[in-house]
């Protein structure tokens, strides 16, 4: 997918606790899920096990993690819902890390960012922040936050510094919405790549999730349907919407994809598990059913 793609420096501490925090979520897990030889021979679990297995998600890392990710667009520095759905910054990756496009400001050397890329740490630190947080670690979510908070803040004081233009984000998604042509029309090719990630919204701008999946029609071969991942944080998408592909609109380098309906009809749409689009080769039952619904909410 074509991306046109938010002030203090993170002392080392910080950063440390929040990787060994993570590291030691990443070493709990697969023990947690892995079957102990007393398992295997029959006998049970630890309640400890099982509390930590069925642990409900951190709801107030949750919400933090929204409230970041909303104050970074009004920064104007990162897009929502790109990116393979949990962000890009707006000015691509670069050796020293996030800097302005050509002729956007010239970024002036300096300490902040010589060996790492920021931009790909925020990404990476957002992802394994909601991961922690729909596993219950409040704890752990919330250093990870923090962490990631910083590495994001200096990455937008050195754009300031550097005098990259912020992104109107309003005025640059009604230019794509207004500029945005139907998928079936002219001798266009669409990469999966390109598709999934991509945020989808409808003609007034609102958001309405992005692609989690392609399905092709075993018919044709040719896309039958986008799923759309609604309810989650970052891409992470709790309920699965397949709409029928020719109700699709896009711009040539396919930053957006624009959807005639609204949030309400979406959420009263078929749903489908992950991956699971016509799992016992019923692809005409569930097409019939989808169809006949979209038929009746969706505006050319």
């Amino acid at each position: 997918m074509q991306r046109n793609k938010e002030t203090r420096i993170m002392t080392r501490p910080s950063l440390a606790t929040a990787l060994a925090a993570l590291f030691c979520f990443g070493f709990a897990a697969p023990i947690i899920a892995a079957p102990s030889p007393e398992n295997s021979a029959g006998h049970k679990s630890s309640p400890d096990a099982k509390a930590v297995s069925t642990r409900p998600p951190a709801k107030k890392c949750l919400a933090d993690l929204r409230a970041f990710d909303s104050q970074m667009q009004k920064d104007g520095y990162w897009m929502h819902g790109s990116g393979y759905g949990y962000g890009y910054p707006m000015y691509g990756y670069g050796g020293r890390g996030m800097m302005p496009a050509s002729g956007a400001g010239t970024h002036q050397p300096g300490a902040s960012f010589r060996r790492a890329r920021p931009g790909y740490e925020v990404r990476t630190m957002i992802a394994s922040t909601n991961i922690l947080a729909q596993h219950g670690d409040q704890k752990a979510c919330e250093v990870m936050l923090s962490a990631t908070r910083d590495i994001y803040n200096n990455y937008s004081a050195d754009l300031q510094k550097g005098g990259a233009t912020k992104l109107d984000v309003p005025g640059w998604r009604a230019q794509q919405i207004s500029a945005a042509q139907p998928v079936t029309e002219g001798d266009t090719a669409f990469r999966s790549d390109q598709l999934v990630g991509t945020g989808v919204v409808n003609p007034q701008g609102e958001d309405l999730g992005s692609v989690d999946d392609i399905v092709m029609s075993p018919q044709t071969g040719k896309i039958a349907y986008l799923v759309i991942g609604r309810g989650g944080v970052f891409g992470f998408g709790e309920k699965y919407v397949p709409v029928p592909w020719d109700h699709f609109k896009t711009t040539t380098d396919v930053n957006l994809l624009v959807l005639g309906t609204t949030e309400a009809d979406l959420d009263a749409a078929p749903l489908v598990k992950e991956d699971r689009f016509s799992p016992l080769g019923d692809f005409g039952q569930q097409s019939e059913k989808v169809d006949d619904y979209w038929k009746a909410h969706l505006s050319k």
